[in-house]
C-alpha cells in the first residue's frame, strides 16, 4: 500500500493581485516570496525597479510584441496585457537576492520532485499553470520585436506560489484567488502546468 503524505504547507504572507495587478501573477508571486524571505519589497517596487516589461508595436498592420522569455508583454498593471516567461522573473530576483541566493530554472521538474527539493526544505516556488485551473487556450500570436518570428502565447497562463501538498492536493498562495491559500487538485495542476511548459523558478540559499 502507498504511504499517504502528510499535509505540510508553508505560512507565506500573502498578496492579492486583484484591482491594482491584474495581469502582475509573476510579479506578486515572486514579491510574496521575497517576503517570505524576509526581503521587504513591495510589488510596485519590484515591477517599477527589476522587472523587465517592454510594450507591442503595429508595424505595417501586423502585431508585433515582446519575448516573453526576455521581457514582461505590456505591463503588469494593464488588463490588456499578458504576463512573462520563468527567465524573465530569475532575470529580476537575481537582481534582488543574487548576491545570497542562487535563482535557478526549475521549469520542466516534476512536481512531486520540487516538494522534495523545496517545499520540503521550507521553501515556497514560483509556479506557472493557468487561472483557475481553466482550460489552456491556443493564442494570441504576434510577430517577435527583434526576430520577426512567429509566436503563440497560450492563454489563461497564470503564475502562484506552491506552498504545499497533501496526498490528493497541492496547495497554492493564489494571487487571483484573493483570499490566501488554495488547493487545487493534483492531476489537475500537473496538467496545467504541462501546459504552461512546465516553467518553475526555485531559490536555494548559498
Amino acid at each position: 500500500m502507498e504511504r499517504s503524505q502528510p499535509m505540510k504547507i508553508i505560512n507565506v504572507p500573502y498578496i492579492s493581485q486583484k484591482d491594482a495587478y491584474p495581469t502582475g501573477c509573476e510579479s506578486v508571486s515572486a514579491v510574496m516570496l521575497l517576503n517570505y524571505l524576509g526581503i521587504a519589497i513591495s510589488v510596485d517596487e519590484f515591477i517599477r525597479n527589476y522587472l523587465d516589461c517592454r510594450s507591442f508595436e503595429m508595424r505595417e498592420g501586423r502585431l508585433y510584441g515582446p519575448d516573453p522569455r526576455k521581457h514582461f508583454c505590456g505591463s503588469p498593471y494593464s488588463e490588456a496585457d499578458f504576463g512573462c516567461y520563468a527567465p524573465v522573473i530569475m532575470n529580476a530576483l537575481w537582481k534582488i537576492i543574487g548576491n545570497w541566493y542562487e535563482i535557478v530554472d526549475e521549469s520542466g521538474k516534476p512536481t512531486n520532485q520540487l516538494l522534495k527539493d523545496y517545499i520540503d526544505q521550507d521553501m515556497p516556488v514560483i509556479y506557472w499553470a493557468c487561472i483557475d485551473m481553466r482550460e489552456p487556450i491556443i493564442g494570441p500570436d504576434w510577430k517577435l520585436l527583434d526576430s520577426g518570428e512567429d509566436f503563440t502565447w497560450i492563454s489563461n497562463e497564470h503564475c502562484m506560489l506552491l506552498v504545499g501538498y497533501d496526498d490528493e492536493n497541492y496547495y497554492f498562495n493564489d494571487p487571483y484567488d484573493g483570499h490566501g491559500v488554495i488547493p487545487y487538485p493534483k492531476e489537475i495542476a500537473e496538467d496545467r502546468h504541462k501546459a504552461q511548459y512546465g516553467m518553475a523558478v526555485g531559490v536555494k540559499r548559498k
